[in-house]
């Protein structure tokens, strides 16, 4: 199973970024697909998830709004659509897959099984 991340870079404050994850190796049906974020001496912190298989989404509350978590299965990727970048959402940012994974966990990284390599997204003020 493989999960490569992509999409990262240098964006002003204000600016845009879509981050990718491509999936490959198995099926995701039942899966959660979710979005981590680590900032320098920080701890790992949820992102977003949504559900492979009817594609309800979970976001966090520092990113709802700003953030869309999507998925397009036939090209067996996941997106995280970044709009209004603020400084503070600097990090390296991975995307992770889960089976089975129910909403009052989505949150954990713990309940996740695989794990992409990270993408770096700096955004300047």
């Amino acid at each position: 199973v493989q999960l490569q991340a992509s999409g990262g870079g240098l964006v002003q404050a204000g600016g845009s970024l879509r981050l990718s994850c491509a999936t490959s190796g198995r099926t995701f049906g039942s899966y959660v697909m979710g979005w981590f974020r680590q900032a320098p001496g920080k701890e790992r912190e949820f992102v977003a998830a949504i559900k492979w298989s009817g594609g309800s989404t979970t976001y966090a509350d520092s990113v709802k709004s700003r953030f869309t978590i999507s998925k397009d299965n036939a090209q067996n990727t996941v997106y995280l659509q970044m709009n209004d970048l603020k400084p503070e959402d600097t990090a390296v940012y991975y995307c992770a897959a889960g089976y089975g994974i129910i909403r009052t966990v989505m949150p954990s990284s713990r309940a996740y099984d695989y794990w992409g390599q990270g993408t770096q997204v700096t955004v300047s003020s």
